[in-house]
């Protein structure tokens, strides 16, 4: 089958197969960005490469590259063909079997050439033929994907860690041939003691049998632990992608009919029954229900939903049947874009990961000019030839830097996996740069600190009145209104009273307000101007809380029936319940909070105190908000930016770390560095804190890989290391780097302080 030309700027993704370490990914990596007009980033852990490529350019010719280099490459499966293998197949292939067959394989033969080696009392006469049988199959086949990777990168003309564990065991096991066949390792009798140190004796009478099969063992089994640690530190992801339903009950002329999620289309309206979960994002058509979001959100209490709101694919609706149309279907699912977001951060990576990959590029070659150095120099200062090898094997099998190539990837996959269930997806690995620096937080108020709904916040009354009758009657009339201010009022009178009367001869009155009858009264809700038509004026009392209230930037909405002016009731904007808490967090991340709003002043002010943040900027325009933000980068400060709105996303993108409110536009999401699924400001303190303990892991990860070769190549060079140790240390220190990496996998956020029982709104 050919692959289809490029379009421009078209991007991809490979699946390279064959390599076995960070230096593969290195040569693959540098042979593609070799070719006019191509950028990639080949990443080790998770197999993939990510390819930008102009037109004039195929992924015929992407595959072919990589192919001339050694390696394999194939596009990844499209959703039909992993839905056809797996019918097929009946289940998911186990990639891990071969290593294990071979890991097996090699400890039920290597364990007794080991004893043998160490334990003098166990070496009976002929012991040593005994210890060739058994290890020459481990060094044969079950070291062959060693051998194997070194042969074809020595037809390339490069060298990889492969290569240092195939001349180190190669060279272990003919040295022992030769001391057997050639020697006087083979005579009868021969015994020989086992030593941390290696000693100065006769090489010829000295065999390194268990140290090549003791390496492939060791080797082997840090390989297969590494790679079952990369299949559970991908398992977010996995777990992502598999939310989704599988099927959906569509509905088609009134019937309904049960067909496959991906058959799905937008505008089609499916029904989704309690306990079941929804197939796509789309539209309540029908029904009122609570759905929870708890698997994409990590929000714990479902929400509320009805007729006109929109629901996430993926989420469960815990209530009633619901009838929802289709609004995105397939990869423009909120889920998909998740999976997508997550994904991509796996595969790139920060510039600690560079550093890393430049170094292990150059590394084996010096290594192994190291270890022809190291056997030079003690054949040429009186040293045996035993004991030059000796020094020189184990240079080459302790310098595998293969932990160097795990440290970054690792933590990555771990970290944004954590992430995505906890509802925070880091777009790249160059966020987590940005993170350790900022040092300002800058807060858009609507939507972000504030709930960005209106909202009954208080209820006025004038002398003698009942609060609960005041907001029954003009809760009943606001609810037959469409207007955001009528509905908070209903809302929160509903919450509080409980079901409202029904209303007749409902009106609107054109830009004043509403009026009708109810239980009897003639009603008017809206503007002072509107009851003072008839004639209903405000008492003093009422005139002066009203003005003080819309002061603050809150909206009053007068009462009146019966030919009397009854109450005010105050709506507004409210504050997040999470919010206080979420600065409180900021602070002790060390980060310096400013509030950033297009509102006056007094609201500003006002929002601010309730939460306690001391810097506010009001009054700002859109582009305004850019400016802001470069006028506190002047200042010196590293500025990271949380928002929702289209408004938002020029100040996000300009901002040195960008955080967007899932809950907000697509457009501010795409401007951000990090996306909140949670319209929750205290994970905007998580994302931040995971985000820094992501990037400590890579720190750790990298100094231990590195100060481990640094420590143990001149032990090795000096002759004070038994190859055979060399190679368990080798594979313990990759086995380190990832099970260090998977700790990530327990980042919690921080718990909620108890709160004390909420007051109940106020009366003035």
């Amino acid at each position: 089958m050919t692959n289809p030309p490029a379009s421009p700027g078209q991007s991809i993704e490979l699946i390279i197969g064959g390599m076995t370490c960070a230096s593969c990914a290195a040569r693959v990596e540098k042979k593609l960005n070799r070719m006019e007009g191509v950028t990639a980033t080949v990443n080790y852990a998770t197999e993939k490469a990510k390819v930008s490529f102009p037109e004039g350019v195929s992924t015929d010719d992407l595959v072919a590259t990589v192919e001339a280099t050694g390696y394999t490459a194939a596009l990844p499966p499209t959703a039909d063909e992993t839905a056809a293998a797996a019918a097929t197949d009946g289940a998911e292939p186990d990639e891990l079997k071969p290593l294990r067959d071979r890991l097996i394989t090699s400890i039920v033969l290597a364990v007794p050439v080991i004893a043998f080696g160490m334990i003098p009392a166990l070496q009976f006469n002929f012991w040593q033929w005994a210890s060739l049988t058994l290890a020459a199959p481990v060094v044969t086949w079950a070291a062959w994907p060693f051998h194997r990777a070194a042969w074809t990168n020595l037809r390339h003309g490069a060298a990889t860690m492969d290569t240092l564990i195939s001349l180190g065991v190669i060279s272990a096991f003919t040295w022992s041939v030769y001391a057997l066949f050639l020697g006087g390792a083979g005579e009868p009798g021969m015994t020989m003691p086992f030593t941390l140190i290696p000693s100065r004796g006769s090489g010829a009478e000295e065999i390194y049998l268990e140290v090549a099969a003791g390496v492939t063992t060791f080797i082997l089994a840090g390989r297969y632990f590494e790679a079952r640690a990369k299949r559970r530190s991908g398992a977010a992801l996995r777990a992502l992608l598999e939310l989704g339903a599988k099927e959906v009950a569509v509905l088609r002329d009134g019937t309904e009919t049960r067909i496959p999620v991906d058959q799905l289309k937008v505008g089609d309206e499916f029904v989704v029954r309690p306990g079941e979960k929804i197939a796509t994002d789309g539209v309540i058509v029908t029904g009122t229900s609570a759905v929870d979001a708890s698997m994409l959100t990590g929000e714990s209490v479902p929400v509320e939903v009805g007729v006109g709101d929109g629901v996430v694919g993926a989420t469960v609706n815990a209530g009633g049947r619901l009838v929802v149309r289709a609004s995105r279907v397939g990869a423009d699912t909120q889920l998909a874009q998740m999976a997508r977001l997550v994904e991509d951060a796996q595969n790139g990576k920060a510039a600690v990961q560079r550093l890393a990959d430049r170094v292990s590029a150059v590394f084996v070659p010096i290594v192994i000019v190291l270890a022809l150095a190291t056997l030079g120099f003690w054949l040429g200062n009186g040293g045996t030839a035993e004991m030059a090898f000796t020094a020189a094997v184990a240079v080459l099998i302790i310098a595998c830097p293969c932990a160097l190539g795990l440290a970054t990837p690792t933590a990555l996959l771990v970290g944004t996996g954590r992430g995505a269930q906890l509802g925070i997806l880091i777009k790249g690995p160059e966020v987590l740069e940005s993170t350790r620096r900022v040092d300002t937080v800058v807060l858009d108020k609507t939507g972000t600190v504030t709930t960005g709904r209106m909202a009954l916040v208080d209820v006025l009354l004038a002398d003698g009145e009942n609060r609960a009758e005041v907001l029954r009657l003009a809760g009943a009339l606001e609810h037959g209104s469409e207007h955001p201010i009528a509905q908070a009022i209903a809302t929160g009178a509903t919450a509080e009273v409980g079901p409202l009367p029904d209303v007749e001869d409902f009106g609107n009155v054109e830009g004043l307000g509403v009026q009708g009858i109810v239980d009897g009264h003639a009603v008017l809700v809206g503007r002072t101007r509107l009851l003072e038509e008839w004639s209903q004026h405000l008492p003093d009392s009422l005139t002066h809380a009203k003005a003080h209230a819309e002061a603050e930037g809150r909206t009053a909405v007068a009462v009146g029936w019966d030919g009397e002016a009854r109450a005010v009731l105050v709506v507004a904007d409210t504050v997040r319940p999470s919010s206080a808490e979420a600065i409180r967090q900021f602070r002790a991340l060390g980060l310096r909070p400013v509030l950033l709003t297009g509102d006056n002043e007094a609201v500003a002010q006002s929002v601010a105190a309730e939460v306690g943040i001391d810097e506010v900027i009001a009054e700002v325009m859109p582009a305004g908000k850019v400016e802001v933000i470069k006028r506190l980068q002047s200042e010196g400060r590293v500025v990271a930016m949380v928002g929702d709105g289209v408004n938002d996303a020029a100040a996000l993108a300009q901002a040195d770390l960008g955080l967007s409110m899932g809950t907000g536009t697509d457009v501010a999401i795409e401007a951000s560095d990090l996306t909140l699924v949670r319209g929750d400001l205290r994970s905007a303190a998580d994302a931040i804190r995971l985000s820094r303990n992501t990037l400590r892991t890579i720190k750790g990860n990298l100094f231990w890989a590195f100060a481990y070769n640094v420590a143990a190549l001149p032990l090795a060079a000096a002759g004070l290391l038994n190859p055979m140790l060399a190679g368990a240390a080798m594979a313990f220190s990759s086995i380190f780097v990832v099970t260090n990496s998977l700790r990530l996998r327990r980042f919690t956020p921080l718990p909620p302080p108890p709160s004390p029982d909420p007051p109940h709104p106020g009366v003035r």
